[in-house]
């Protein structure tokens, strides 16, 4: 154990090459503390004020944490449909693996720590911007429910990283349950290497999901739980982002957890007016990743899992793309199930909370199989209607649970023909009734607060030039974005209706 508490035991690094090779983060010239996730630290199994002590060198690379063992990690993938044999870890470095206060193991990463053996003519670094956005949505995430990658401390290197201007350069230490991805299996794919791609599924199942490892002994079972197991999760994964109007921007396989959880946060950002078609990113000019776009290609990236996997899963490769395909087919169906029960809570309809609070509720759970055809229907219309008008996704849908304790005026609000709802709404109310029960469960999966983008955008610019009083702020807010707080109506509120489409990048 270290002197500050982390208890390391770095399996992934003790794999060896071709997996992830030693590399140590490159030296910053003058680091400072911008952000330490104190909470996180202490689950890390951390002592918070030890750790704080040399957070600046630690988290910037300057000094190696005891028991760390620093590597960059192999991988490859389709890049917008495109495919890279090899990427790596460009700008990242994966300080090593802790067993957390919870018994947990997780990954601690530095990205923005310098050029590595993956970095193809990068420089390895990161702007200011760019890691100030994924450490503040990614703690909202995780405040939302979300499964993700944390945010454990910024540093400011007090350095200069050149894009289209100079910038203040930066670096965020990432935290995730792992850092294995699709690429990850598509690389040992790629290169013909089936005896690694073997152990690499050994790891996955151990990590991720231990009792798959003994449940499925037979050839090929192993590998067919594992994608099964995983699309499961991506399935979920994918509804969480749609029930808060999450555009993630860069699913690309490089980008897609194997572990189910939300990771690299470049492009992203928050839809406000519903349209299925919202995109951000600057480099998305087809709207592969749009809004609506995010189930299929959640799909689309497990079968590329699939064939990378096809080796272990049958000898003979038609029998194994016969299996695959079955497991990869049945995504669809989990995803709209997943995506009914998320959007139905969001109307009051059923619940997705836990047992006990759906019963104080006094809400049915979600179905376990497809709704009614009323309440489809419903659904239906509701998002219809929210398009039509170019309503702001989540101000609806909290404005929804004040109409459930008799007051549609604040949802009425947001149309410029406040009779527009109407009909919806007796339907709505026909089905449901109302009362200050169904409104407090509504509360709980519609949140007040999300990361709006103008915001965000506008807290960058403040700390750029210094100020992170702004960032403080949205830290604040968006660590209980679920209950209204005094003086923050403000940030509820969408983007002036002035303000040019919202456009992201990925800051590498």
């Amino acid at each position: 154990m270290s002197a500050a508490g982390f208890r390391f035991d770095n399996s992934w690094a003790a794999l060896g090459e071709p997996f992830a090779v030693r590399h140590n983060p490159a030296l910053v010239r003058e680091p400072r503390l911008l952000a330490f996730n104190r909470q996180l630290c202490a689950l890390l199994g951390g002592d918070a004020d030890a750790v704080h002590a040399q957070a600046a060198d630690w988290f910037s690379g300057n000094r190696s944490i005891p028991g760390a063992l620093p590597v960059a990690a192999a991988y490859a993938g389709h890049q917008f449909g495109n495919f890279v044999p090899q990427l790596g870890d460009g700008r990242a470095v994966l300080l090593g693996e802790v067993i957390g206060s919870d018994g947990q193991r997780r990954d601690i990463q530095l990205k923005g720590a310098g050029r590595t053996p993956f970095s193809r003519g990068g420089d390895g670094r990161a702007a200011l911007g760019p890691v100030l956005r994924e450490y503040l949505v990614s703690e909202a995430m995780h405040a939302l429910g979300i499964p993700t990658t944390r945010a454990l401390a910024a540093v400011l290197t007090g350095e200069p990283v050149f894009r289209e201007e100079v910038l203040p350069g930066a670096v965020i230490t990432r935290v995730a349950s792992s850092h294995i991805r699709v690429g990850s299996f598509e690389f040992l794919a790629a290169r013909d290497d089936v005896d690694s791609l073997r152990r690499l599924l050994d790891h996955a199942l151990a990590r991720h999901y231990p009792h798959l490892a003994v449940a499925e002994a037979e050839p090929g079972g192993a590998a067919l739980a594992l994608l099964r197991a995983v699309a499961a999760r991506q399935a979920a994964l994918v509804a969480q982002w749609m029930a808060v109007g999450f555009v993630h921007g860069v699913m690309n396989t490089d980008n897609c957890s194997i572990a189910g959880e939300t990771i690299d946060y470049g492009p992203c950002a928050f839809m406000e007016a519903y349209d299925p078609a919202t995109v951000f990113s600057s480099i998305d000019r087809q709207g592969r990743y749009a809004y609506a776009n995010q189930p299929p290609i959640a799909q689309w990236n497990l079968a590329r899992l699939a064939e990378a996997l096809l080796p272990l899963i049958d000898p003979e490769q038609p029998r194994a793309i016969e299996l695959a395909t079955g497991v990869v087919n049945e995504f669809q169906g989990v995803f709209g199930l997943e995506w009914q029960n998320r959007l139905g809570a969001k109307l009051g309809l059923w619940t997705v909370l836990e047992e006990g609070a759906a019963a104080a509720a006094g809400l049915p759970k979600a179905p376990a199989t497809a709704c009614d055809e009323a309440d489809a229907q419903l659904m239906a219309d509701w998002l219809a209607l929210l398009q039509q008008h170019r309503i702001d996704w989540t101000n609806a849908h909290r404005a929804l649970c004040h109409a459930a304790e008799g007051d549609e005026a604040p949802l009425r609000d947001q149309f410029v023909d406040r009779e527009a709802p109407s009909a919806w709404l007796a339907r709505w109310r026909a089905r449901l009734g109302q009362g200050s029960h169904l409104a407090t469960a509504m509360r709980r999966v519609n949140p007040a607060y999300i990361p709006r983008n103008h915001a965000v955008e506008a807290m960058i610019a403040s700390a750029t030039q210094g100020d992170m009083a702004p960032f403080e702020r949205l830290q604040r807010a968006l660590a209980t974005p679920y209950d209204e707080q005094p003086g923050m109506a403000d940030l509820a509120r969408p983007a002036p209706t002035d303000t040019a489409p919202h456009r992201t990048f990925c800051g590498t």
